[in-house]
């Protein structure tokens, strides 16, 4: 038996169908019992029915939800020659409370380690008792939390507000043996038993005629393999009945997979036209609301005030006019349920000759109650499309909705994640006289704050300070500490600290913003009487700093540095001959205990020497077991780099980091190179 538990959010699915996967290949490569019954049109099928289910508790539940796999045993080989009822209907459900019912002991839904009469233990499901037959089946369950919410098979009227009922327990149903739903207190299960392959009998045994069909066979072969489905065949939708009635659902599972995975709402919009074209429909234009004026446009009920993002044709010598047509008539929809599909007049003038009769329909995009968009499709020669098409483009346009949504989510917090960014950050470095200055500064994670920081700026009296600094973590965590040290240093800088004094103050600010966020959490404990204990993990208790900070003050052929270091990787000095030197004395990092007293040491930089400092995103770039500074590592590579200037020194620096290892870096990285002239 192997669990896991899924977010629920749209990349639900698809994180889902891996896990099944991984879990049938590697119960196949143990060899464990019973998985030599696990062909591979078992873990096609495994894969398509876990999507949907996962789907139903994620889109219509909208909870985080459970997926469990096992391997089980079954008492008597099945009745029938499909393993279903022997007419290839589904077997009757057994009684609430009978041995492998749901809710029983031992079956799908049951709590583990149910201790009563024909109950299985968990480690031994799956494992063939003496004398049973080889017949067997693999059991997934999704559990979610709103057991509140029932399951249904869709096609009534549902208000507005509610969220969709998907249809792909149709597909559940024809794959697999059963299906059902269990209820217990604070969880709803929705599980499907597969049959498993029957094993082939051994050379000895003469066994049964080659042509006897075995369990789940007949099941099986109504597996649906995805690449299939999804090949564009023009059409296929409408042409296809059996495609309509099962493949459909599997492309909606597949096509909304493929839709979440993408975070650029043109991209989107892209992929939407070619997946309906020409399945469905022989062109479709996707509008994209402007998130700044969504409200008024579509309380108007018109699509003007959107973009048109995408069109789509068939033949695409078609396409530039559909455009222009439609640029310039965007169809003006009525307030009408998400969703539902709306008939708009069909664009002739663009379309012409063959194309002059067709129908059209809009469906608004409503992603968490706003709308996103709009999407109409048209078909010609056609006056109203099936009542099957629209309900399957009713069902994958929420998809491409909830798609939008998420991009759009995206796309905002990547912007604030930028703009605090920039403001951590100086929009420049100082220049400074008889020294050149070369920074790399790479954040591991584009979309958000990093956890290194730099500054270079003068602060007065003929002086110029610099620090490079590394956070613990990173996120709006170390934003908050970035926030916080970077002003202080340069105000403290200013009002002419010495090097030990500015960090002596800075380590104090730290542990007092530590104390303080440590009493918020105690009060807000008090006054909840005890409750919550897991939201402790919003304050966090102590907030530390590596930092390398020093003072600059030109002279005639060189620089005077006062550098100190607080728990960072030691800054190193570059002579013109080739000889690297350590300058400073290693000390605690900053925000870790109290009556610290910070040290500093003072040098020249004369001309052709270069001082350089780094964050750990260097020191520590692994390449399996090992380290870059592993063996001063560091030490030799500036060593090789004499000669350069600062700029050249920086880039070898940086491109010698990146080929220290296979994979990509795994943290922040951040180098300064300060040389005299």
């Amino acid at each position: 038996m192997t669990r896991t538990s899924l977010p629920g959010n749209p990349l639900a699915p698809g994180a889902a169908r891996r896990f099944v996967r991984a879990v049938l290949a590697d119960w196949t490569r143990l060899a464990v019992p019973g998985a030599d019954g696990i062909t591979d049109r078992l873990a096609e099928d495994a894969s398509v029915v876990v999507s949907e289910l996962v789907t139903n508790a994620v889109v219509h539940a909208g909870t985080d939800v459970d997926l469990l796999c096992r391997l089980e045993e079954s008492e008597e080989p099945p009745e029938g020659p499909d393993a279903r009822d022997g007419t290839g209907g589904p077997r009757a459900p057994k009684a609430p409370g009978a041995p492998g019912a749901p809710g029983a002991p031992g079956a799908p839904g049951a709590p583990d380690g149910a201790d009563a009469p024909g109950a299985r233990p968990a480690e031994t499901a799956g494992v063939p008792a003496a004398g049973r037959g080889a017949f067997g089946a693999l059991v997934v369950e999704v559990a979610d939390r709103h057991p509140a919410r029932s399951v249904r098979d869709g096609g009534e009227e549902r208000p507005y507000d509610m969220p969709e009922y998907g249809r792909g327990l149709h597909l559940v149903a024809d794959l697999s043996e059963e299906w059902g739903i269990t209820y217990r207190t604070g969880t709803k299960t929705v599980w499907a038993r597969l049959p498993l392959a029957r094993v082939p009998p051994e050379p000895e045994d003469p066994g049964p005629p080659e042509a006897t069909p075995y369990p789940g066979q007949n099941a099986l072969r109504r597996g649906l393999r995805v690449a299939e489905l999804l090949a564009p065949a023009p059409r296929q939708g409408v042409q296809d009945p059996d495609w309509l009635n099962r493949g459909a659902l599997t492309f909606l599972a597949e096509a909304s997979d493929l839709l979440a995975g993408q975070l650029d709402e043109d991209l989107i919009a892209a992929l939407t036209g070619q997946l309906l074209v020409p399945r469905l429909a022989d062109w479709c234009a996707v509008w994209l609301d402007q998130e700044a004026a969504w409200g008024g446009a579509h309380r108007a009920g018109a699509v003007a005030g959107a973009r048109l993002a995408r069109v789509w044709h068939g033949s695409e010598n078609r396409i530039g006019e559909l455009r222009r047509v439609l640029e310039r008539t965007p169809p003006v929809l009525p307030d009408a349920p998400r969703g539902t599909a709306i008939p708009v007049p069909w664009p002739a003038e663009a379309l012409g000759g063959h194309g002059a009769v067709g129908a059209a329909l809009a469906y608004r995009l409503v992603a968490g109650g706003q709308p996103v968009g709009t999407l109409v499709i048209g078909r010609a020669g056609l006056l109203r499309f099936p009542d099957e098409i629209t309900g399957l483009v009713e069902d994958f346009s929420r998809r491409v909705a909830l798609a939008v949504g998420t991009a759009r989510q995206y796309a905002r917090q990547a912007t604030i994640s930028r703009v605090l960014q920039r403001g951590l950050l100086p929009g420049a470095v100082a220049d400074i006289p008889g020294l050149q200055s070369a920074l790399v500064y790479e954040p591991c994670d584009k979309g958000g704050p990093s956890g290194d920081f730099y500054d270079l700026f003068p602060a007065g009296d003929g002086r110029w300070c610099f620090a490079l600094g590394d956070v613990q973590g990173k996120g709006p965590e170390a934003a908050v500490v970035i926030g916080l040290a970077r002003p202080w240093l340069r105000l403290l800088a200013r009002e002419g600290y010495a090097v030990p004094d500015v960090l002596d103050r800075l380590n104090q600010l730290l542990l007092d913003d530590a104390t303080e966020v440590s009493n918020a959490a105690a009060r807000a404990l008090a006054a909840a009487g005890g409750q919550g204990v897991g939201e402790l993990g919003q304050y966090p208790q102590s907030r530390f700093l590596s930092l390398v900070y020093g003072e600059l003050v030109p002279f005639d052929g060189g620089v005077r540095c006062t550098l100190a270091s607080a728990g960072h990787p030691l800054p190193l000095v570059l002579q013109p001959d080739g000889k690297v030197r350590d300058v400073v004395e290693p000390q605690t990092l900053l925000g870790a205990f109290e009556e610290v007293a910070y040290t500093c040491e003072t040098f020249e930089l004369r001309s052709g020497e270069s001082l350089l400092c780094v964050t750990d995103g260097v020191t520590e770039r692994r390449d399996g077991q090992r380290l870059f500074d592993d063996e001063d590592g560091l030490a030799a590579v500036l060593t090789e780099c004499a000669g350069l200037g600062a700029r050249l020194v920086a880039d070898r620096i940086r491109r010698l980091v990146h080929a220290f290892g296979a994979e990509p870096p795994e943290d922040d990285l951040a180098l300064l190179v300060l040389q005299a002239e």
